[in-house]
């Protein structure tokens, strides 16, 4: 049995992965920054062979002591969790800055220095990374976020480049306008909801389950020849 880690898997994308490759039989880790009920729903959802872990991802130390909790074998990491704020650039905050890169990218080197020794040992693994439409398409006042995403991206590049030969891929998928809690609010204005879906080539928002379904593809044994791909799930909305 392969043991998955998703990180920001409390509601949402990180959720519908997470649930999805329970389904398909991993042992899942399911990871929230605090505990909450929709935890807690997540993880008896998901069943026997799925496990809760609590921490933050906004600091060195907090990383640590998450992967301390974490067990020693990893086959699945999936890097969801993320922050975001909308701000016009002349408003830069440079303490915003630094929590995005915090979260968005640097507890990804984290993550990755401890999981990929052993998937090298194993000769397996599978890094997928969530970034975002905003990685190639960005939109207004998310500057720093849309940053992130595309460095999130070529971190994932770079591993597919150096652990390829150890049957380790790296892959990234990119969400346009899924309905999720982060986006409902913004899309109860029906205006906004509206300009944005005659935007959308297919004209309608995606579901989480979408990303959850080419997750689980990719972290199959189906998926071992595709690496550095970076794939839209967005409707058509990146061209």
């Amino acid at each position: 049995m392969k043991t998955a880690f998703v990180t920001g898997s409390s509601r949402g994308i990180g959720r519908a992965i997470a649930l999805r490759l329970a389904k398909s039989g991993a042992a899942v880790w399911f990871h929230g920054i605090k505990e909450s009920a929709e935890l807690d729903s997540a993880v008896a959802e998901a069943g026997e062979n799925a496990r809760k872990c609590v921490g933050d991802l906004s600091t060195v130390e907090s990383v640590k002591q998450l992967i301390a909790r974490l067990p020693e074998k990893i086959d699945i990491l999936v890097l969801n969790a993320s922050v975001q704020i909308y701000t016009y650039i002349e408003q830069f905050d440079p303490a915003e800055f630094d929590r995005e890169m915090a979260v968005n990218v640097r507890s990804a080197f984290q993550l990755l220095e401890a999981v990929l020794p052993g998937m090298k040992e194993r000769r397996f693994g599978r890094i997928i990374a969530v970034s975002s439409i905003n990685q190639t398409n960005p939109a207004a006042r998310l500057a720093v976020y849309s940053a992130t995403k595309s460095a999130l991206a070529n971190v994932c590049r770079i591993t597919a480049k150096e652990y390829a030969p150890y049957g380790i891929t790296a892959n990234v998928i990119l969400p346009g306008v899924i309905v999720t809690d982060r986006n409902r609010e913004a899309l109860k204005n029906q205006a906004f909801a509206d300009k944005l879906k005659a935007e959308i080539p297919a004209h309608r928002f995606g579901e989480p389950e979408e990303c959850a379904a080419l997750a689980a593809f990719l972290a199959g044994e189906d998926a071992s020849y595709i690496t550095g791909a970076e794939i839209p799930v967005s409707g058509g909305w990146q061209l």
